[in-house]
């Protein structure tokens, strides 16, 4: 991987580290103090901590200078709602079938998703 790329991987994952604390905040609010349904609450957290991170990628990562800010955040959004499938599933195999706490479960599921979104979006959407 060229110096320029794993830069942007840094920066990628640092903006991620960000919207892993949204993520979980908001995930855990909804499902422990508003006692929302576990996958519901883990989809609004990911879908929000999405959005913060499409912002702060944009600016600061990839330093988009695409006018076409709606086409390039759906795809971001896109790209995200394919890696939620891929985390709900790990969530699911890990905390249902194997046992696991849900939010351990969680972290493994936000670890894989992260690779997954850095690629597509370096190639799809930036």
């Amino acid at each position: 991987m060229e110096i320029g790329l794993l830069f942007k991987f840094a920066k990628y994952c640092l903006v991620g580290f960000g919207g892993m604390a949204v993520d979980f905040g908001v995930t855990w609010l909804l499902k422990e103090q508003l006692k929302f349904n576990r996958y519901i609450a883990n989809s609004l957290g990911f879908m929000t901590a999405a959005t913060s991170n499409y912002i702060l990628n944009r600016i600061w990562t990839f330093e988009s200078e695409n006018r076409n800010i709606a086409g390039e955040y759906v795809s971001f959004v896109s790209i995200a709602l394919l890696g939620l499938l891929i985390n709900n599933g790990i969530i699911w195999l890990f905390s249902e079938k194997y046992r696991l706490n849900f939010y351990l479960s969680k972290l493994l599921a936000v670890t894989a998703v992260t690779l997954w979104n850095f690629v597509m979006n370096y190639y799809f959407t930036f």
